[in-house]
């Protein structure tokens, strides 16, 4: 079984992620972490030394390796399904999961952690709103090809196993 957490930055993929493989037997991967051990920099080192778009072709890369394997829960980046057709590598190897979370939700959640993430590293509070809602809005058409769509807030991780088994 692969099963693949997708949604915005702050939307809980790695936390429930790693709670989704638990319950269910499979190892865990989070996509950033997975790239930074191969590149052997943060994130954030290589948005700054390389920029987004090499960035999102170094996720591709490391997104299909990861594809290969088997039993896993992947956590992957926000932008990771939006990225070329990533999102529908994802839908034929194994089930999509949509973290929906609200945008004020969002915006709680990464005010007080900017720093960590480049693509919203110098916002003011404003800018990030407008970002989220900006962001959310452009990717909604990707995100919608999730094939299983939840409210993380509002669901039980033995009602998500549920879901996930039956697909």
């Amino acid at each position: 079984m692969k099963i693949f957490v997708i949604g915005f930055m702050a939307a809980g993929k790695s936390v429930l992620g790693r709670r989704i493989a638990g319950i269910m037997g499979l190892e865990f991967l989070d996509l950033d972490r997975e790239i930074e051990k191969e590149a052997g920099m943060t994130i954030t080192g290589i948005f700054e030394q390389d920029g987004e778009d090499q960035f999102r072709k170094i996720e591709r890369e490391m997104l299909k390796q990861l594809i290969r394997s088997d039993n896993f829960v992947l956590a992957t980046g926000g932008g990771t399904p939006c990225y070329r057709d990533n999102i529908d590598l994802m839908n034929k190897a194994g089930q999509t999961l949509l973290l929906d979370v609200h945008e004020d939700e969002l915006f709680l959640r990464l005010k007080n952690s900017k720093q960590q993430r480049p693509l919203i590293a110098n916002k003011e509070p404003e800018e990030l709103k407008h970002y989220i809602r900006a962001k959310l809005k452009e990717r909604a058409s990707c995100y919608n090809k999730s094939q299983i769509k939840i409210d993380p807030l509002n669901t039980s991780l033995e009602l998500i196993k549920q879901i996930l088994s039956a697909g």
